[in-house]
């Protein structure tokens, strides 16, 4: 959708037409929740996650500042409510991630395989919610690097060099699972020397 499509269709609903923002959630919900998802590490949070950014949106539709690109403000919500989210619950000790899952849909067992293994998931628990955020954004989502400025409020020169940080971090803590037979814990020692 280009930036003139979302600023008709934003006047659109604030004019009165609710409706129509249904054409928002089908553009942007399917990227807002796989980015909650990637944060959270867990689909049910990331479902509720997306749905609260949506509502968010809608609540302050009036407030968008129409020279910042559309999607990047939605990121930027979703950013700040899983912030909200990990600094209110013991993210590591809480989060049953990896507890087996029955009767899943083909979606969701596709999400499953496609985007969370066990090794991608030690790796990026090894990052901060921050590092993990930056990579999923940059690395996931391809946002440039002034995108990913707006969205987390930084410097973006600053995050390119984070970026490489983060992802030779990320790189170091999931290699050793490549070559099979590593623990969690192994995993973790080889990222804090990283």
């Amino acid at each position: 959708m280009e930036r003139y499509e979302i600023n008709e269709l934003l006047d659109a609903i604030i004019q009165g037409a609710e409706d129509r923002y249904a054409e928002i959630l089908q553009r942007f919900q399917g990227r807002i929740f796989h980015y909650c998802y990637h944060i959270l590490g867990n689909q049910y949070e990331a479902e509720d996650a997306t749905q609260e950014v949506f509502i968010k949106a809608y609540r302050h539709i009036t407030k968008y500042n129409r020279d910042f690109p559309f999607a990047a403000w939605l990121y930027k919500i979703a950013y700040h409510h899983c912030i909200d989210l990990v600094r209110k619950r013991k993210w590591l000790r809480l989060l049953p991630f990896l507890e087996a899952k029955q009767n899943l849909s083909d979606i969701e067992q596709h999400i499953e395989n496609a985007y969370f293994s066990e090794a991608v998931y030690n790796a990026m628990i090894t990052l901060s919610v921050e590092e993990r955020a930056l990579l999923i954004l940059r690395g996931v989502e391809e946002k440039t690097y002034d995108e990913i400025a707006l969205i987390m409020n930084k410097n973006g020169a600053s995050l390119r060099k984070k970026f490489e940080r983060t992802a030779a971090k990320f790189r170091a803590a999931y290699s050793p699972y490549e070559k099979g037979g590593v623990t969690h814990e192994e995993s973790k020692r080889v990222a804090r020397e990283y």
